[in-house]
C-alpha cells in the first residue's frame, strides 16, 4: 500500500526511536496483521504485514500486534503500559487516518498524555462522494482534528529538541 511522503515519515520516525532509544524510553512497535479472509492487506505472510526496516525492532523492544486499527483494542498494549507506570506517549508511523487516528484517541481515552509526531506519519489519498482528497489534505484534517484534545501535535525536530531539554 502505498503511502504519500512514507520514506520521509520512516526517517522521521527513525530519528525518534534513536533518541528514545538513548534515553532508555519504553518502546513498543504496533504490527497489523489481518486475520479477515478476503482482506486486500496485511495478509499473514506477506510483505504488507512487515515493520519498515528504517523503523525495525531491536533486541528487546516489545512488538504488539494487533488486528484493527485502534492499537489498544484486543491487544495487551494497555496492560504493558500500565506494568511500566507509562503515562505520556510519542506516537507516529501509518496510517494517520486510520491507525494513527485509532489509537491516539483512544490512548486519549484511557487517560494518556499523547504528542503525536505529524510529520513521521504517513498516509495516502482516499476517496469520497466521488472526490479524491489529497494525501496532504487529509493528512492536515486528521492532524487538525487530533491536535485538540487528544494530542500535542508536533514536528519531530520539536519533539526532539523538548526530549533533549529533558535530560
Amino acid at each position: 500500500m502505498e503511502l504519500n511522503g512514507c520514506e520521509q515519515a520512516a526517517s522521521n520516525a527513525r530519528a525518534l526511536l534513536n533518541k528514545s532509544r538513548d534515553m532508555g524510553h519504553l518502546i513498543i512497535h504496533l504490527q497489523h496483521i489481518s486475520p479477515e479472509a478476503g482482506a486486500t492487506f496485511f495478509i499473514p505472510g506477506t510483505s504488507g504485514v512487515e515493520i519498515n526496516e528504517m523503523v525495525a525492532p531491536l533486541g528487546g523492544e516489545q512488538v504488539v500486534t494487533k488486528h484493527y486499527p485502534n492499537g489498544f483494542r484486543k491487544t495487551a498494549l494497555h496492560e504493558i503500559l500500565k506494568n511500566h507506570k507509562i503515562k505520556n506517549l510519542t506516537i507516529c508511523g501509518a496510517m494517520s487516518h486510520m491507525c494513527i487516528d485509532a489509537t491516539t484517541r483512544a490512548a486519549y481515552d484511557l487517560g494518556f498524555h499523547c504528542i503525536l509526531a505529524a510529520d513521521a506519519c504517513a498516509t495516502k489519498d482516499l476517496i469520497f462522494a466521488g472526490r479524491t482528497i489529497s494525501a496532504n489534505e487529509v493528512q492536515a484534517s486528521f492532524m487538525a482534528a487530533l491536535s485538540s484534545p487528544y494530542a500535542k501535535v508536533s514536528s519531530t525536530q520539536t519533539i526532539l529538541q523538548e526530549m533533549a531539554d529533558q535530560r
